[in-house]
């Protein structure tokens, strides 16, 4: 069981990783349709809801699918 538990560990590391090297080359995330942006003189606001949303449905399939693996 605990061998298990460090490979899904593991290839969740190698795949957060690899994320991590392209993550310049995803400047879409951010800017979303259904983002909010407000910019005024003094004053910045910024809420990123689809992007959210994207990163949510995204995780979740990864439990999913090592749950399904598992």
């Amino acid at each position: 069981m605990l061998g298990k538990i460090l490979i899904y560990v593991g290839i969740l590391l190698v795949i957060l990783g690899v994320i991590l090297l392209f993550v310049d080359k995803l400047n879409f995330l951010g800017r979303l349709p259904g983002d909010i942006r407000i910019q005024r003189d003094n004053f910045r606001f910024y809420f990123p809801i689809t992007t959210s949303i994207l990163i949510s449905v995204l995780i979740s399939l990864i439990i999913y699918l090592i749950r399904r693996l598992s």
